[in-house]
């Protein structure tokens, strides 16, 4: 079984800034109810995963844990170092801003278990971050990055493409200088335009034009092979399907099964490669074990594409084969 998070999310509580594409508010006066959620989430969870669980995050979601009351926010660590110190779980993942971490803060999370920190970097360009509203600069993340691997906690990093102010190839230099910072884990997030924001605004103004579904894909698959010959590990890749992501959605990158989509890009451009030299018409292709569907493409668009080429596909499993590896014959 993979390893899992019990994820609980603790909204924006604290949070100082009010970024262009994000519409949620800071909020007082709730916190009992977070506290009360993630008991039931964590028991849930203990008791569903079983065994399992010792394999498990707790982790808080929300992208500002660090920035929330320091009494609440340690009322939450303490609430989930019990399941920890007891071996049910095996540690506690936090998001956080790359402005609200200090060596006092660390070793604050030290004391209550904390194993893994996510930072918001979201870009490395500093124009891009102030036209959104980011609070900080991009040496804020390097400074960041640096302490908490001092620490030797794990360090995950999470990046935006198609901001207000950027463009592909600012998305690939910020990949390039998240890379250089060797963070254990990465997210990447396609930006969303949602109801109530200033990007919303900004979109109806014509001053903001988001990126199409299949740009989206085009970039975030070169980015995905990026981080995975890196060896970093994309730990996600595209916005979380439900939590209202689709009420509130105007326009943007969006699609519930967005890594599907770029692997099976990848997969593509992989068989129109290999492809390019050969003669037209009828072909087998071989993918590693698991991963015919993605070759073939959602509604078998992997294999229309090819046919408007003139290869006529067919396509089987093979072991031995690596994770994107395409190979032909009989």
């Amino acid at each position: 079984m993979k390893n899992a998070n019990v994820s609980i999310f603790v909204s924006h509580f604290g949070c100082p800034q009010k970024c262009t594409f994000c519409n949620q508010h800071s909020i007082t006066g709730a916190y009992g109810d977070v506290i009360e959620n993630a008991k039931i989430a964590i028991e849930t969870a203990s008791r569903t995963l079983g065994e399992n669980s010792k394999n498990a995050e707790i982790a808080f979601f929300g992208g500002s844990f660090t920035a929330i009351d320091e009494k609440y926010m340690k009322t939450l660590l303490g609430l989930a170092y019990e399941y920890v110190k007891t071996g049910q779980f095996k540690g506690i993942r936090i998001s956080t801003r790359p402005d609200k971490i200090s060596a006092e803060i660390l070793d604050l999370l030290k004391s209550y278990g904390v194993t893994a920190i996510e930072l918001g970097a979201q870009s490395m360009s500093d124009k891009v971050l102030s036209m959104n509203n980011r609070g900080h600069n991009s040496a804020c993340v390097v400074e960041a990055s640096g302490l908490i691997k001092s620490y030797g906690f794990e360090l995950g990093l999470q990046m935006m493409t198609g901001m207000y102010g950027s463009d592909d190839e600012t998305d690939i230099e910020t990949a390039k200088k998240i890379i250089a910072l060797s963070p254990d884990t990465v997210r990447i997030y396609p930006t969303v335009v949602i109801e109530n924001t200033e990007l919303c605004e900004l979109y109806h103004a014509g001053k903001y034009l988001p990126p199409s579904l299949e740009s989206g894909v085009e970039l975030c698959s070169k980015l995905l092979l990026m981080f995975e010959s890196a060896r970093i590990k994309v730990i996600r890749l595209g916005l979380h399907s439900g939590g209202g992501v689709e009420d509130g959605y105007v326009a943007g990158v969006y699609h519930p099964a967005f890594r599907e989509l770029c692997e099976s890009k990848i997969y593509l451009e992989n068989a129109k490669e290999l492809l390019n030299a050969d003669e037209k018409g009828e072909k087998n292709l071989y993918v590693a074990n698991g991963c015919l569907s993605k070759m073939v493409g959602q509604k078998r668009a992997n294999l229309e594409a090819l046919k408007i080429l003139g290869f006529d596909c067919t396509v089987k499993e093979r072991n031995g084969l690596n994770k994107y590896e395409v190979q032909s014959g009989e």
